[in-house]
Order: structure tokens, then sequence, then C-alpha cells
């Protein structure tokens, strides 16, 4: 079975990069065909699939997303980051680890039983 756990830096100045990584057991990051994604859920909002990360190391992100946003992983840690540029405010989340046996189906990226792992989540606040 494999475990997630999300860590991440609580508080995050407006306009600096969130950084939040995700540690691994039970499991390689690097075993074929899993998928590595992110979500975040905003207060009093619902959740956003931010992106994913493969097992070969090869991402996709979100189009509304994109252009900030890149994931990146440490084989020999065994755990895979997220880092978002330029963040405001609207940033502030629980942000959200997952495991899927191959991709996620595109219209329950951000239904729980899509992915066979999820983390307990970690709180980032964008603020001054």
């Amino acid at each position: 079975q494999v475990q997630l756990q999300e860590s991440g830096p609580g508080l995050v100045k407006p306009s600096q990069t969130l950084s939040v990584t995700c540690t691994v057991s039970g499991g390689s990051i690097t075993t074929e065909y899993y998928y590595w994604s992110w979500i975040r859920q905003p207060p009093g909002k619902g959740l956003e699939w931010i992106g994913y990360i493969k097992y070969d190391g090869k991402t996709y992100y979100s189009p509304s997303l994109r252009s900030r946003t890149s994931i990146s992983r440490d084989t020999s840690e065994n755990h895979f980051t997220l880092h978002l540029d330029s963040v405001t405010p609207e940033d502030t989340a629980v942000y959200y680890c997952a495991s899927s046996f191959g991709p996620p189906t595109p219209n329950l990226l951000t239904r729980r039983r899509a992915y066979n792992g999820w983390g307990q989540g970690t709180q980032v606040t964008v603020s001054s």
C-alpha cells in the first residue's frame, strides 16, 4: 500500500515561489505506470487538479496553472515536489498529493476514487 505525506512551508509571501514536497513510502515513484498528482483545495472551494509527474519523469499540468507550475522529483529520496511561481493569496489552499496506476481519468481528476493513494494534505497560506 502506497503512502504519501506532504510537507510544505506553511506560509509564503506574495510573488514568491511555493514549494511543497510529497514523500512516498511503500512503493517507488519510478514504478512503471504510476502517476503522481498534485491537487489543492482553497478555503470554501472545491478541489482543483494541478498536474502530475509520471513514473518516467514526464509531466503534465492543468492549462489554467501551466504557466506558473512545475513538478520535479528526487528518485534517490523517493519524493516529488510542486513548485508554483508568483503566488497570490488566491493560491492559499490545502495541497494534496495522490497516486494512480495509469493516468487519472480526465473527468475524475478531483475525485478521490480516481486515485489509489492520497496524502493528508498540507496547508499553505499566501500572505504578507
